[in-house]
């Protein structure tokens, strides 16, 4: 009876770190998230669109960074729309997006079939750190039923051990 207790007992004392973990990892992920950088001057709006969009002719190269000419191209009709139309941030992208495509987008949307890019590694990782909890209860248990030693157990043990005594 009193294993059992002890048992609960080591339960109960690890669940509230865990929840408290949990609690602070989902606040700091919430407030990261949602947290407003404020106010932003037309030039930094620039340098964000253009690093969102990427260069039509490189390989994974953003404007921003791009010197070619059509990446030129794009910064120049970045910065006149910013500077000269009302249009928010990620309107200018998706007028990009419809001259361009999809492809013209560094980061994929999160809405649709590209969500999945997003989906799929997120619940591989959960399913991976589910799957680890079940083998460690699993192991945890079946040590717990090997703790303690039987009469016969012992009787084998010691057998061996007049065994190898010469």
């Amino acid at each position: 009876m009193s294993s059992g207790l002890s048992e609960i007992n080591n339960k109960m004392k690890g669940w509230p770190g865990w929840v408290l973990l949990l609690v602070v990892v989902v606040s700091v992920l919430a407030v990261g998230s949602t947290r407003a950088s404020g106010p932003q001057s037309q030039e930094e709006r620039i340098e964000l669109i253009s690093k969102r969009v990427a260069c039509p002719v490189c390989n994974g190269e953003s404007v921003a960074e791009s010197r070619n000419n059509a990446s030129r191209a794009i910064r120049n009709e970045i910065d006149s729309l910013v500077r000269s139309t009302p249009l928010t941030d990620d309107q200018i992208v998706a007028g990009l997006e419809d001259s361009y495509g999809t492809d013209i987008l560094l980061v994929p949307r999160a809405t649709g079939f590209d969500a999945l890019i997003w989906v799929l590694p997120t619940m591989a990782f959960v399913f991976g750190v589910a799957g680890l909890a079940v083998a460690f209860r699993r192991w945890r248990v079946e040590a717990d039923g090997m703790a303690d030693p039987t009469d016969a157990d012992r009787d084998i043990v010691a057998a061996a051990r007049r065994a190898d005594r010469p």
